[in-house]
């Protein structure tokens, strides 16, 4: 079986991450974001995946090879230039299949992708769309089902007295070559507002799942993954590693401080007497914590460095950051990489520090 991932995007809402790396392989927890998705794809029989790719497609290559390393056949092609979920599926047409799975490269879910075939198959379905269902679907697009699970109709940003299911699109699809044909070529196109429309009464069914779902797509929302991954709310290769005790630690890290699970600290950390690491932490390869200095609830990543005394809570510290003494980060900030901060400095309330950007001692109070 063969799946296209729509991986294309610039990721600016995700920014300082995505200021340096490409979205499908910016860190999320301890593999890159996309691997989560090869890695489900895998678990459910798929072995043949093409990537379609725009922004950084050499960055998003050289990081995953050709698919081996994951059990998988993983090709590329790169949009000339963006052209919308259709447009993108178009553009990699020669590549795919009679039968194939088309995938938004933003989720985060153990989608039952294997049942979702099966009903595609019972009901002759040209196209099916998997569902979840939110808790607050007015942010979303709602699909309203026949009792047949054909899609009756799509309500885009509902208002409140329009809400009267709470299923919307999950963004894997499984899809008939013959829906291609009514993609015109060449242009930027979308599947949501002008392929989808088109087969309503006529081939287009919804598969309702309870499974996990997010997307990845904003700094709130990576955190949360990264929450839900180290939890166990979400069914990854990450919950082996971490065991019955919710907790990884690499070789060679120094801990004279404490470790609260559920968390992963990689290979070569120090953390310092006195410090508090966790829970809900990841600390990247090489990241130091300073004397008496708390992480809560937090991602570090690669080699950054934490100074003495430093209280970092919801938050996101990307790779090679240094962070001077006492400073306290928190409120969904992020600081990208490279980032330079003095002691004495206050960030949070979402600030985001874009990659290299240095701040004296006491600069800042935000």
């Amino acid at each position: 079986m063969q799946a296209v991932i729509l991986a294309g995007g610039e990721g600016t809402r995700l920014r300082p991450l995505t200021s340096t790396v490409p979205k499908p392989v910016v860190p999320l927890v301890d593999r890159p974001f996309i691997v989560y998705m090869l890695e489900w794809l895998r678990r459910h029989g798929i072995d043949d995946v093409v990537m379609s790719c725009g922004f950084l497609a050499t960055a998003v290559h050289n990081v995953l090879g050709d698919g081996s390393q994951f059990g998988l056949r993983l090709r590329f092609v790169e949009e000339p230039e963006p052209r919308g979920t259709a447009g993108a599926l178009k553009f990699a047409e020669q590549l795919l299949d009679q039968r194939f799975l088309m995938l938004n490269g933003d989720i985060l879910t153990d989608l039952d992708l294997e049942a979702q075939l099966v009903q595609h198959g019972r009901t002759g379905a040209q196209a099916t769309l998997a569902l979840v269902a939110v808790n607050d679907p007015s942010a979303y697009g709602l699909v309203r089902l026949h009792d047949d699970d054909s899609v009756k109709e799509f309500v885009e940003k509902p208002s409140a007295d329009q809400i009267d299911t709470s299923l919307i699109s999950a963004g894997a699809y499984v899809l008939e070559r013959d829906v291609l044909d009514l993609i015109p070529a060449d242009r930027k196109v979308s599947i949501e507002r002008e392929v989808w429309p088109r087969l309503v009464g006529d081939g287009l069914f919804g598969f309702a799942d309870d499974a996990y779902w997010m997307d990845i797509g904003t700094p709130e929302r990576y955190l949360q993954g990264t929450f839900d991954i180290l939890e166990g709310n979400v069914r990854t290769g990450v919950q082996e590693r971490l065991g019955t005790e919710y907790l990884a630690v690499g070789e060679r890290v120094e801990a004279a401080g404490r470790i609260v699970p559920p968390a992963i600290v990689e290979r070569d950390c120090r953390i310092e007497e006195g410090a508090h690491v966790g829970s809900l932490v990841v600390l990247g390869e090489g990241v130091t914590v300073g004397r008496g200095a708390t992480i809560e609830r937090s991602v570090v990543l690669n080699g950054a460095e934490i100074g003495a005394g430093c209280v970092l809570t919801d938050c996101i510290v990307a790779a090679g950051a240094r962070i001077g003494e006492r400073t306290v980060v928190s409120g969904g900030a992020v600081l990208g990489e490279g980032v330079t901060i003095g002691a004495d400095n206050l960030l949070t309330r979402g600030v985001r520090l874009f990659p290299n950007t240095e701040l004296g001692d006491g600069a800042i109070r935000f």
